[in-house]
Formats: structure tokens, sequence, C-alpha cells
């Protein structure tokens, strides 16, 4: 089992604090500045989306140049591997992997030259799957738990109202044995009188 970030949506208050705190973490590490959360809102509550770190990871399974890999109860990716195909985004069944455009240093967007052809204009937004832009590499991003720092995950440690916390094999052993524990109880009542009914039977 890996480790993973959950969110309370009870205490989540859509402030996007956790975004703006995971986009900056991983700037200042020359990574892809994309938040790898995003806060998600309905109705009546918000909570960030983020990446489950499946055991299975079928992100991992489909990447073709072995950029996703389980890395000390994680699945990391390498950014720098990535060769923009996006077959990660569309196994997420979760949708926990986005993309973000990545230009080679100093060439402004946009640019044309008079020794080769004008460059095509830009499309129209259709997708993160669909989209393409003239001179742009779409890379893939998703949660790193913040692998690189000691402190652990950036979005844990900013957020106000705590509403997030990483999970890891003890915590999942945990809450499988209360939740067995209440449905036991819940089904069957007391068992503490099973001795004193058996008794009587026999």
């Amino acid at each position: 089992m890996n480790r993973f970030v959950i969110a309370d949506s009870s205490l989540c208050i859509g402030c996007h604090t956790c975004e703006a705190a995971c986009s900056e973490t991983h700037r200042l590490r020359g990574l892809q500045s994309r938040p790898r959360l995003q806060v998600m809102r309905n109705e009546k509550d918000s909570a960030p989306q983020l990446c489950h770190h499946c055991e299975d990871a079928p992100c991992a399974q489909v990447c073709p140049a072995n950029a996703i890999v389980r890395e000390a109860g994680a699945v990391q990716l390498n950014e720098s591997l990535c060769v923009s195909c996006k077959l990660c985004g569309i196994a997420c069944p979760f949708g926990a992997i986005e993309f973000s455009g990545s230009r080679p240093l100093h060439i402004p967007a946009n640019v044309n030259t008079p020794k080769a052809p004008p460059a095509p204009p830009a499309a129209a937004h259709l997708g993160a799957f669909l989209d393409w832009t003239p001179g742009i590499r779409a890379v893939a991003v998703k949660c790193d738990l913040c692998a690189f720092d000691e402190e652990g995950p950036a979005c844990i440690r900013t957020c106000p109202t705590n509403a997030l916390h990483l999970v890891d094999n003890h915590d999942i052993a945990r809450a499988s044995r209360r939740k067995r524990e209440l449905t036991l109880h819940a089904d069957l009542g007391d068992l503490s009188l099973l001795p004193e009914l058996s008794r009587g039977n026999s």
C-alpha cells in the first residue's frame, strides 16, 4: 500500500492555499509550477482532488518511457522523461494527472523568423488531452508528496484548517480494524453475551 494525502471536506474552506503552496514549492525546485492538486467545489463542500498513489498505478503501467515508478511507498513521475503522450492522464481513473506547458528557454511565444514559415496560431482550447500549442511540450504533473522536501507535502503544512492529512499503511490498517469492529457490533449487537447464550443452549 502506498502513502497518499486525503482531504477532509468538512474542514476545507476552498481557499486554494494548498494549490498556491504546491505551485511555489515545485517552481522553486525547477519543476513545473502547475499545482499537483485542484480544489473542487459543489453546492455544499469543497476539497482538493489529489493523486491516490494507487498500488497498481495504471498511469505507471501505460507510460512508454518509464517516467512513472513506485518509490518509497509513492508513485513518482520524472518530468524530464515525460514524452508528452498523455497516456497517463487517460489511464488515471481519478483525473489526478494534469499537463503543464514547457517552452524552451529564451524563446518567446509566437516567435517567427524570415528563415522559416510563420508558426501556425495556437488552436482554440478543447481540453487537456486535445490541446496542442506549437513550440510547447506538454509535461505530465502529479502529486509527488514533495519527496524532495524533508518537511513533507507543502499542501499539508500550509492548509489553514488542517484539512489535509498524509495517510500510510498504519493509518489504513487502523481504519480498517475500526471499521470491522463497528460493522460487527452493528450487525450482531453486544458480543459479550455470546458465552452466556452458548451455555444456555447446551
